[in-house]
């Protein structure tokens, strides 16, 4: 009788389940089955597209102040029109819990954008700035709709501040993501932070993705990077594929949440400049640039001020448009004759940059001389590319290296007087490397470039 009740009661739950099943998915006609979510019928991943009550698309952004402050966002389905932030100082054990973690509340906005061949999508944003935090400190924070159930938050997210003035610190330097990014990418975002778990923040160079307003895209992008992206802080510029007809993406501004200290309006969190721990970050808007006569003069006036007020030792600049290009036949003349003379003038120390699908690091005064030593040596630039899409370069006396059809990520640490760089490529293998000493005003930029060949697409795609 025993037996006989545990299986019959195995049976009406496996029925009740079964039933609740079938109210989500039934049959009609000649065996064709279909969701009462006729939205999502139509589109594969919509897991990825549409939002619901829990938040989704965390990410934390450095502010102007990292050592006191951070910035986050997050989406939700429009249902939750109130949002929170929760924070506290992190603990060995659920101790937080019990004193009263603080409450701030986010400002949120109603969006709803249908881009090409997608469903139309609605959602609400949430944005937060967490500030009067201690330095060098380790706080857990939660996002979600401020009720008793937790199934309404995220998880618990740890995050550490930034110390105050000159100290160690490493970062990623991501170039194009841009295409297949779910599939491609995330190897690359998520092999990085394995590879470099302690790393600070993350930086990427633009083209994130290729369709500026493509909802899927954006969630592929944030899927790759999961909670990395929520325990990681981030910065980005926007490169050509976040603007269509020189317009930014309707979804920059909602999901991102970078300082706003740019110049003019239109340029707001796609221009700005941040202090890390003794060095300056500035973000240049190339596409920006390129699009607009005002958007290129109110830049170039806003970093001479910037370069000329600059107190750091060490200052990096991260725009799309490479000043030198690697892929052949490209040139951008108008960007390098307007800021180059102030990248040289204030002897700027390194310039991050994308677009080109190849891979170069290099200096202007090189000459092909492929020196390992290099006394005296001015600014240094790099682009790179970390999704699979792959041009052809061009051998170019300015190169140190360069390469092709080869995702890189590049770990940047900055460590007193030196600056070490290395690129890898997704499985961990070592691409290029240098270091940068600087004292007394003076550089010297020592290569460690492996001992392994040049990788050209030539030798990988073979020609029909």
């Amino acid at each position: 009788m025993k037996t006989r009740t545990i299986v019959s009661r195995t049976l009406a739950i496996t029925a009740f389940f079964v039933g609740l099943g079938l109210q989500a998915q039934h049959q009609h006609g000649e065996g064709e089955a279909h969701t009462h979510y006729r939205e999502h019928d139509d589109f594969l991943a919509h897991k990825l597209l549409f939002p619901s009550k829990v938040p989704d698309r965390v990410i934390t952004n450095l502010t102007e102040d990292p050592a006191h402050s951070f910035a986050v966002n997050w989406r939700t389905n429009q249902q939750i029109q109130e949002a929170f932030v929760e924070v506290a100082v992190a603990t060995d054990g659920p101790g937080f819990l019990l004193n009263n973690p603080r409450r701030i509340t986010a400002n949120t906005e109603m969006f709803e954008n249908q881009n090409r061949n997608e469903p139309l999508v609605k959602a609400a944003f949430h944005s937060a700035l967490v500030d009067g935090l201690e330095p060098n400190t380790t706080y857990v924070y939660r996002v979600g709709n401020g009720g008793v159930d937790n199934r309404g938050w995220s998880e618990w997210f740890q995050f550490t501040t930034a110390q105050e003035g000159d100290a160690p610190f490493s970062f990623i330097y991501f170039g194009d993501a841009q295409n297949h990014v779910k599939s491609m990418w995330s190897r690359v975002i998520r092999n990085s932070y394995r590879q470099f778990p302690e790393v600070d923040f993350m930086l990427h160079a633009g083209d994130l993705i290729n369709d500026r307003d493509a909802n899927i895209e954006w969630g592929e992008w944030f899927h790759a990077g999961s909670f990395i992206h929520a325990t990681v802080p981030s910065i980005m510029t926007p490169g050509n594929h976040e603007y269509r007809d020189g317009v930014l993406s309707s979804l920059w501004r909602p999901q991102f949440n970078l300082p706003q200290n740019g110049p003019i309006e239109a340029l707001k969190e796609t221009c700005f400049a941040l202090d890390y721990q003794g060095m300056k970050l500035i973000s240049i808007d190339a596409e920006g640039f390129d699009e607009s006569e005002a958007a290129a003069k109110a830049q170039v006036q806003w970093l001479d001020s910037v370069l000329a007020a600059n107190t750091q030792k060490w200052t990096a600049i991260t725009m799309h448009y490479p000043i030198y290009s690697t892929a052949k036949g490209r040139d951008n003349k108008e960007l390098r004759k307007a800021l180059k003379p102030l990248i040289d003038k204030y002897k700027v120390d390194l310039v991050l940059q994308g677009h080109d699908h190849t891979y170069a690091r290099g200096y202007a005064e090189n000459n092909g001389k492929g020196m390992t030593k290099v006394d005296d040596i001015g600014t240094i630039y790099t682009v790179s590319v970390s999704g699979p899409k792959m041009y052809e370069s061009k051998d170019q006396k300015w190169m140190d290296r360069r390469g092709e059809f080869t995702q890189l990520f590049q770990i940047i640490t900055v460590n007193g007087d030196k600056i070490s760089y290395e690129a890898y490529t997704p499985i961990g293998t070592l691409y290029d490397a240098f270091d940068l000493i600087k004292k007394d005003g003076k550089k010297t930029m020592i290569n460690r470039i492996p001992d392994s060949p040049v990788r050209l697409k030539k030798d990988f795609v073979k020609e029909k």
